[in-house]
């Protein structure tokens, strides 16, 4: 069962992942132990499965964002997507419905990086590609509630 406590425990999370477990009980105005014990319970359940940090993508050099959408030509689909995991630049992809099987989103430095890339999946399927301009909203948590 999650309650409005846990709701608000994974909103202080996502502010911040690091935060002390004593600021966190602050914050929630309950024991440091108490908090703990969410958390653990939070964690064994599968409803938190990790703490990640949050970068810049162009502080590191990638300066572009492309989103692929994929439709693998017939004997394709697993080996498609066996070498959409080995990508490192694919930092995030979705199998769908509709036409295509696969959009997938990319972090490059270069647009020949993903000319090259797009070289390499040619043989496996058609793609089409986008660059993005901008990201209005960008990945944030879906509205949280306490269930029973």
């Amino acid at each position: 069962m999650r309650d409005w406590i846990d709701v608000e425990l994974i909103k202080l999370l996502q502010q911040n992942a690091r935060q002390s477990l004593a600021e966190l009980a602050r914050q929630l105005k309950m024991a440091a132990p108490s908090v703990s014990e969410r958390l653990k319970r939070l964690e064994e359940s599968g409803a938190i499965t990790g703490y990640a940090p949050a970068i810049q993508p162009e502080a590191w050099g990638y300066t572009l964002t492309a989103l692929v959408r994929l439709r693998p030509f017939p004997g394709q689909l697993k080996p498609l997507e066996a070498k959409l995991i080995a990508t490192p630049q694919v930092i995030e992809c979705d199998k769908v419905t509709g036409e295509d099987c696969f959009i997938a989103r990319l972090a490059l430095r270069t647009i020949q990086e993903l000319d090259d890339i797009l070289d390499g999946w040619a043989e496996m399927a058609s793609t089409a590609s986008s660059i993005v301009k901008s990201s209005p909203v960008p990945r944030r948590l879906p509205p949280l509630l306490p269930r029973d």
